[in-house]
């Protein structure tokens, strides 16, 4: 192995040097892994990334995902030295308020940062979705959509399971455009990975069907950049075993305690002088930032190109670049709302069986949905006659065929909508949203407008029983910031409620819809219903209100109409969408939910939560049961006549 010329070497020590006086400095973080991989992100960075740090946002561009989020003074350092809007003050304020340097990167948040990566398998997982994205948006697009997903992957990313069902998928796909670094270190926070480790990962990722370059030394940057472009030849995903050795130079080399923390002063000022380092902390010379900051002219050059090549094609296909233009904007075609269905009322229609009727209807109309089903497509309603699969003989299928990978789905989504040209959906049980939790709130994180799509939402489920009937699940999703969570009443609502995600472009929603038939409703007001609440059934001088949402509605409503038998008048709410009502001024919440009109809560879930909008709530804290969906509803009263009778105990009547 060659030794790099000393210019090379200091740049590669640049990288080094800021990740360990950063950590030192905010006496918190990750050095490890930033110094063992230093030589690869400079070879990756500097002659294979495509790239404009001065546009992070230009559409043909390389992207870049530092799965091993831990590590993200690699990242910060790459940034700032070639040149995008990350000043090197902002490093000395690594992991403190309101800096651009989080502790994990953050997506929207720092330039140049293209996913959150938090939680280890999520950012592999995620890229898997970027590379999906590429592949389908060339097959419509062409060269101008073309790029490369490069990723860099820890043992930990390697070890959680959700990492293991994108990959499968990635190579089942033949996703040629993927490639990971991965860093094989053999370190994890406890100690050497034969702790908990030990099959083969290698060869695991080649049954995956990925190519696989073993044994690249960390510190060989001809053997790194032979690798790389071996993989960009192969037609298939690429992993790259990197050799790295953390903590590279400093006292710590290749001990597990070089992972995580700051090492203290005279450990750093060793690691300066193993390294022939001789600059003070955050000092870097200028003939290093001219070596990274050769990328803003090649990034011009290549941006300028690839401007051309778009200005040509739309001289040839006028239509083609408009329609490209306006997805990357994310703008909806105009009057794509007419095409929504309505229903008549009387008809009964389960909401999943009604939301796969609205999407036959969008699906033709919008291009840039894409969608997919955890192995449940018939049961979640989410392929519609027009679609056709995603697949290597088909890349410009708009039906991914996720297999029972929810982990994964949920990752790979968020991973399809920051190409920013796809609106990805996907369905799955609604029980099952626990597998896909991580990627939710990562996508509420990031404020990207995946649409997850949760059907089978109650007890309703019937004859499978309690590990299939979900009672937190609706409340726990609603736990999350900036997650839109939308249980739609009928069919009609449900139309409106996929108005609602597609309308909205600053974070995630999840559509919570039945498995039994439901009546189509009267009374339902569409802009009741985008607003987040609103009043279904109304009397004169209501003398309490029942608020409820899904399948509980046409509960309410009958429980309403027995009330009335007896004299007593209330109203009936539906409360679609919790965000929704809370974003509304408060003269309208008030109007809909006076807070001095005795209010019940009805819905068949935990009742946890429901005191925000009501004294009195019939609700289930207990697990379900299998039998018949009728019997189950019955037996844990779920009936008009128990609400009655709780409106009458609320009203001490």
């Amino acid at each position: 192995m060659s030794q790099p010329p000393p210019t090379v070497k200091a740049s590669i020590d640049a990288i080094r040097m800021l990740a360990l006086d950063a950590v030192e400095q905010a006496k918190s973080g990750h050095p490890g892994m930033p110094m063992g991989m230093a030589p690869a992100a400079y070879v990756l960075w500097t002659e294979f990334l495509k790239h404009n740090p001065k546009d992070p946002n230009w559409p043909a561009r390389d992207r870049f995902v530092l799965s091993a989020g831990h590590g993200s003074m690699l990242l910060y350092a790459l940034l700032h030295l070639s040149g995008y809007d990350l000043p090197l003050e902002e490093l000395k304020r690594f992991r403190q308020w309101d800096s651009k340097t989080p502790g994990h990167p953050e997506y929207g948040h720092t330039p140049g940062v293209e996913v959150t990566t938090g939680p280890l398998g999520q950012g592999i997982s995620t890229a898997v979705g970027m590379a999906i994205a590429e592949r389908k948006l060339v097959a419509e697009f062409g060269e101008i959509a073309e790029h490369y997903t490069y990723v860099i992957a820890s043992d930990g990313d390697l070890m959680e399971g959700v990492s293991g069902e994108a990959s499968s998928l990635a190579g089942h796909l033949r996703l040629g455009k993927l490639i990971v670094l991965y860093d094989d270190n053999d370190i994890s926070i406890d100690g050497r990975t034969e702790l908990a480790f030990t099959e083969d990962r290698l060869k695991r990722y080649e049954a995956y069907g990925w190519h696989v370059v073993p044994g690249v030394e960390g510190e060989d940057l001809g053997a790194i950049r032979a690798a790389l472009r071996e993989a960009r030849a192969d037609p298939r995903p690429s992993l790259i075993s990197v050799r790295s050795i953390i903590g590279f130079g400093s006292p710590l080399a290749g001990h597990h305690k070089a992972h995580s923390d700051a090492m203290g002063p005279e450990k750093v000022a060793a690691t300066r002088q193993a390294l022939g380092w001789p600059h003070a902390p955050f000092e870097i010379p200028e003939e290093i930032y001219a070596d990274y900051r050769r990328a803003l002219e090649k990034g011009a050059q290549a941006q300028a190109e690839w401007e051309a090549k778009l200005e040509a094609l739309a001289q040839a296909s006028p239509d083609k670049v408009a329609e490209f233009r306006r997805r990357i904007e994310r703008q909806l075609p105009q009057g794509w709302e007419a095409h929504l269905p309505s229903f008549a009322a009387g008809e009964k229609l389960a909401t999943r069986a009604a939301s796969g009727k609205v999407l036959e209807k969008l699906v033709p109309v919008l291009p840039e949905l894409m969608g997919g089903s955890a192995d449940l497509t018939p049961s979640n309603n989410t392929r519609t006659p027009d679609m056709t699969d995603f697949s290597p003989d088909n890349p410009a299928g708009r039906y991914i065929r996720y297999g029972v990978r929810e982990h994964a789905m949920g990752a790979i989504m968020n991973g399809l909508a920051l190409s920013r040209a796809l609106r990805p959906y996907g369905g799955t049980f609604l029980v099952f949203s626990d597998y896909m939790r991580p990627a939710v709130r990562m996508a509420a994180i990031m404020g990207v407008p995946t649409i997850f799509v949760f059907t089978h939402d109650s007890i309703a489920v019937g004859e499978d029983g309690p590990t299939h009937q979900p009672i937190e699940h609706v409340m726990s999703l609603r736990a999350i910031p900036n997650l839109w969570v939308i249980r739609p009443a009928d069919a009609n609502e449900t139309a409106v409620a996929w108005k609602m995600a597609l309308e909205r472009t600053d974070g995630p929603t999840a559509l919570i819809l039945t498995r039994q038939a439901l009546p189509v409703l009267d009374g339902v007001r569409p802009k009741g219903v985008e607003r987040g609440g609103y009043i279904i059934s109304n009397v004169p001088e209501a003398k309490a209100a029942i608020v409820a949402t899904g399948s509980e509605v046409s509960l309410a409503l009958e429980a309403q109409k027995l009330l009335a038998e007896g004299g007593i008048a209330v109203r009936v709410v539906s409360l679609p969408c919790w965000e929704a009502f809370e974003a509304q001024p408060e003269a309208y919440r008030e109007g809909i939910l006076p807070r001095n009109l005795p209010t019940l809560a009805l819905e068949a879930g935990t009742t946890l939560g429901w005191e925000r909008y009501a004294q009195r709530v019939v609700g289930l804290d207990r697990f379900g049961a299998s039998a018949p969906f009728a019997d189950v509803y019955s037996k844990l009263g779920f009936t008009r006549e128990r609400v009655a009778a709780e409106v009458r105990a609320l009203l001490g009547v």
